[in-house]
């Protein structure tokens, strides 16, 4: 994951603004400088964690504190049309199902030995829609409403633009460690996943605006352990050509011996909503008994994909966390809410 960077919004080095006269409108401290943005219209001063809500990075371009912005109200909704979504989702029409083996009739399969052992032949279940029509729309409208606030395409898949890292470089055998390969059933169980997403059949989410943590996603059904929640997209780069980017939402993809091979996704232009889904505080038992998620990168087919999956079973209305962590334990998350 990426780390803070400083930028120009950042409390300055320039020895005619001393560290010490600079301090936190809300906590009142100068503690952590690193963090203390500084609004570009009046130069007062505000952690990042402070901040409602808070912001986990330096955000892109001009930066204004609350009291000189004038976008405190939610975001507006995006219009609840049918034709308006599907236009937005490229949602493709098909009389013509694929073929879907239910979840609930594989065969039951025997008792091992071992129970560790048992844990790792469970198999992973595609997400169930919602069956009412108006609020998989009400849905789908949610994220829309979420990435047209923020400017991000809607893209269910890695991208590979020009100038950024190519689709070769996406070789799971450079992994050093932490990709596991998904089984030929649990590939089918994505596909299938990807395959509801280009009818409109969503997964039971909503997206939700909340005053302190911005963005963030809710179960509208119940979902049982081990489905498929989604697949974390995004650009493709390099990892060195991101080491001074401010994007908030950086994911490690693959992780090389060499450095310089080493891959990570950026949502910040072209994603899904896994954007949205937020992160624990992993240094409280608080924080990690909301975690419901686990983040897990896979070799699929000779690609490199990252999933988020139900680690247990999510009740309806129940928000969504995982470890944005992750296998590096490099991003900071002291101050996730």
């Amino acid at each position: 994951m990426a780390s803070l960077r400083r930028r120009r919004t950042l409390a300055p080095k320039s020895s005619s603004l001393d560290e010490d006269d600079v301090s936190c409108e809300e906590c009142g401290s100068g503690f952590s400088p690193a963090k203390l943005l500084l609004c570009d219209k009046c130069d007062r001063g505000y952690h990042l964690f402070c901040l409602k809500p808070i912001l986990s990075s330096v955000p892109k371009g001009p930066w204004f504190c609350p009291p000189c912005s004038n976008n405190n109200n939610n975001p507006k909704s995006f219009p609840l049309v049918q034709t308006k979504i599907i236009d937005f989702f490229r949602i493709q029409r098909s009389s013509v199902k694929p073929q879907i083996s239910n979840p609930g009739t594989r065969k039951k399969r025997k008792r091992g030995s071992s129970l560790v052992v048992l844990k790792k032949k469970r198999k992973l279940f595609p997400f169930t829609p919602i069956e009412d029509p108006k609020r998989r729309l009400e849905q789908m409208a949610s994220l829309a409403t979420a990435l047209t606030a923020t400017k991000t395409e809607f893209s269910n898949d890695l991208t590979y633009m020009l100038g950024m890292a190519p689709r070769s470089a996406n070789r799971p055998a450079l992994e050093h460690g932490g990709m596991q390969v998904l089984s030929k059933e649990d590939t089918e169980t994505l596909n299938l996943c990807k395959s509801m997403m280009e009818r409109g059949e969503c997964p039971p989410l909503m997206v939700v605006f909340d005053p302190l943590e911005g963005f963030t996603v809710e179960a509208d059904r119940f979902i049982r352990d081990l489905t498929i929640i989604t697949e974390y997209v995004g650009d493709v780069d390099f990892l060195k050509n991101r080491e001074n980017d401010d994007g908030d939402s950086i994911m490690t993809l693959l992780s090389a011996s060499d450095p310089l091979r080493t891959l990570v996704i950026c949502p910040d232009k072209r994603s899904n909503i896994a954007r949205f889904i937020n992160g624990i505080n992993n240094h409280t038992p608080e924080g990690k008994k909301k975690q419901n998620l686990k983040c897990v990168r896979f070799d699929v087919d000779g690609e490199c994909r990252v999933l988020l999956i139900a680690n247990r079973d999510i009740t309806k209305g129940e928000r969504l966390y995982y470890d944005y962590n992750g296998y590096e334990h490099e991003y900071p998350t002291e101050h996730f809410v």
